[in-house]
C-alpha cells in the first residue's frame, strides 16, 4: 500500500491496544472475568437504571441474550435487578457498589494508558486528539456523542 495508512485502520488498532491493555491490567489488580460486554452495560447504567429491553438494543441483540449478560454482572455483583419506579411489573438493572469500582478503576487504568502515549507524542498532543476526536464525532451525531456500543 502506497499513501497513509487509513484512519479507520489506525482507529481500530488504537482500539484494540486501548482495551487489550485495559484488560490486561483488571486482571492484574484481581478483576477477574471481566468480559467486553460488561463495560457498555455499565457505562449506560451509570446514567440511571435500565430496562433488559435497553441492554438489548444497546448491544444489538436479542432480549434472552441480554437477560443471561445481565445475569451473569448480578452473579459477580457488579449489577443488580431492582423494581422499576415507573413500572410496577418492570425490573432496572442498576449498579452496585462494585460495578461503581469496576468504572473506577476502567478509568483509573485509562487515566494511565493515556499517560503512556503522552509520553511518547507529548501531553498537548494527546490533548489535541481528544478535543479534534470529540469535534469530529459531535459533528457526525448532532452535535454530541453517541452511546459506545459494540462493534
Amino acid at each position: 500500500m502506497t499513501g497513509p495508512v487509513p484512519l479507520a485502520r489506525l482507529f481500530a488498532i488504537a482500539y484494540r491496544t486501548l482495551i487489550d491493555g485495559l484488560h490486561r491490567r483488571l486482571a492484574e489488580r484481581g478483576w477477574t472475568g471481566v468480559r467486553v460486554n460488561y463495560g457498555f452495560v455499565l457505562l449506560a447504567a451509570r446514567g440511571g437504571g435500565l430496562r433488559g429491553a435497553d441492554i438489548a438494543a444497546l448491544l444489538g441483540v436479542s432480549k434472552q441474550a441480554a437477560s443471561k449478560l445481565v445475569d451473569a454482572m448480578c452473579d459477580d455483583g457488579y449489577v443488580a435487578r431492582e423494581p422499576d419506579p415507573g413500572d410496577e411489573r418492570a425490573k432496572q438493572i442498576v449498579l452496585t457498589d462494585r460495578g461503581l469500582a469496576l468504572l473506577a478503576a476502567v478509568e483509573e487504568i485509562y487515566a494511565e494508558l493515556e499517560s503512556e502515549w503522552a509520553a511518547v507524542l507529548g501531553a498537548g498532543a494527546v490533548e489535541t486528539l481528544r478535543a479534534d476526536l470529540t469535534t469530529a464525532l459531535e459533528h457526525s451525531h448532532g452535535g454530541r456523542l453517541p452511546v459506545i456500543t459494540p462493534p
